[in-house]
């Protein structure tokens, strides 16, 4: 029996029509008739089996043989997600809780694939982590950008983005688009007919704004295309090769874009997608992402619970004084939320409320991310915790919402756990 979604938890999601539903509701393109059939046929046939064929398994011992956790006990946030695999929230989900100075407890449920003989999840799965690309890629990205000097947060965008021209939005800067406070909309459905960034930036650029830049904040997919594009020129390279120069020096480990193809066998599927007719697997679940080659600055980024562990401890490090992705002052004002009327988020991050996907547990002082695929980052400088979740819940379809319910629960018992 499938947990009914709160109220709650349903208000919580501030811009869930962005985190877990800005790409559904008429967003793609009619299919071939035969191609549709086959969608229906195959996503009710892994609903039906899914149950049945996806069982908790234990967490691996890393190689150094680590035990899988302290004597902390984690089983009521173990139960959650059991009970998470069982009623169908998802069909593979790995956590991992640390804090600055290395992991705490990690487990894994289901399994990594759809064949019978599918390996459990483990910490090698690989994950579609969606909208964690926002913070992971490009607001570090951004912080590099600010510290070398290549990016001014308060200049105007016209400046930068050829295509960004109008009275009506000269005065937005790049710390706009990271707060989601440019005046741009939430979500296009650009991938029907538009490829490349030679045809989305002017696309999006010359989109009529819908509020005064600054009097509010729309979560916005759109911000971040755009922001993609200025790291780009900034730094005179693919946003992928620039993230991974970054993620090379931090040795976070397995984070990319267009995940390569040995990693294939331990990636967890998203949709079973009607428009492209296939299920999928290692390729990009965002649409307007897989339309721009697979990177883009809102989303495009797959990894696996441990190296997102890595770059959540070296967020953590910088709360705690310690070297960390970027300067002191550069990193204080991305962590800290902006002023923004009615608004939560910081730059790039987002913040504690009582609301979040992070529950009520954590403190004031909180930063996170969700994404659509079923992912989330939350870390607490106070208690100095982080919590990486990763699942498929799209899988096989994006109208399961039952994680909305799922986060804040879990989160909850984590820390009551730590106290």
């Amino acid at each position: 029996m499938r947990v009914p979604l709160p109220v709650a938890a349903a208000r919580h999601a501030r811009g869930a029509a962005c985190r877990h539903g800005r790409r559904g509701g008429g967003a793609a393109r009619p299919a071939p008739g035969n191609r549709r059939l086959v969608a229906v046929v195959r996503v009710d046939r892994i609903a039906r089996d899914r149950r049945d064929r996806h069982t908790r398994r234990p967490w691996r011992r890393r190689p150094d043989g680590a035990p899988e956790h302290h004597v902390t006990d984690f089983a009521a946030a173990r139960s959650i997600l059991d009970d998470g695999l069982r009623d169908g929230t998802f069909a593979a989900a790995a956590v991992e809780v640390g804090r600055s100075t290395g992991s705490i407890w990690r487990a894994a449920f289901g399994r990594a694939g759809v064949a019978e003989d599918a390996p459990p999840t483990s910490a090698d799965t690989v994950f579609d982590l969606a909208s964690l690309t926002k913070v992971i890629a490009t607001t570090t990205l951004a912080m590099r950008a600010v510290d070398q000097g290549r990016l001014d947060l308060d200049a105007p965008l016209g400046g930068r983005l050829a295509y960004w021209r109008g009275e009506d939005r000269a005065s937005v800067t790049a710390a706009d688009l990271l707060a989601h406070a440019s005046g741009l909309t939430a979500h296009l459905p650009f991938y029907r007919d538009h490829r490349g960034r030679e045809e989305f930036e002017p696309a999006i650029a010359g989109l009529p704004l819908e509020y005064p830049p600054r009097t509010a904040s729309i979560y916005s997919d759109l911000g971040f295309i755009l922001l993609g594009f200025l790291l780009e020129d900034v730094f005179d390279a693919g946003l992928d090769a620039a993230f991974q120069a970054v993620s090379q020096q931090h040795e976070w480990g397995e984070l990319g874009y267009r995940p390569p193809h040995t990693w294939r066998d331990r990636t967890a599927p998203t949709e079973f997608d009607p428009w492209r007719g296939r299920l999928l697997v290692g390729q990009v679940h965002d649409e307007n992402a897989w339309a721009l080659g697979g990177v883009a600055g809102h989303a495009g980024l797959f990894g696996t619970t441990e190296a997102v562990g890595r770059f959540a401890r070296t967020v953590a490090a910088g709360f705690q004084g310690r070297p960390t992705v970027a300067e002191a002052a550069t990193f204080d004002r991305f962590v800290t939320r902006t002023r923004v009327p009615g608004s939560s988020r910081a730059l790039g991050w987002d913040t504690m409320l009582p609301t979040s996907s992070c529950g009520r547990r954590m403190s004031a002082r909180a930063v996170g991310h969700t994404g659509f695929t079923g992912t989330s980052l939350w870390i607490d400088p106070e208690a100095d915790v982080y919590v990486v979740l990763l699942t498929n819940r799209v899988y096989p379809t994006r109208t399961n919402e039952q994680i909305l319910a799922l986060r804040p629960a879990l989160h909850d018992a984590i820390m009551d756990a730590l106290r």
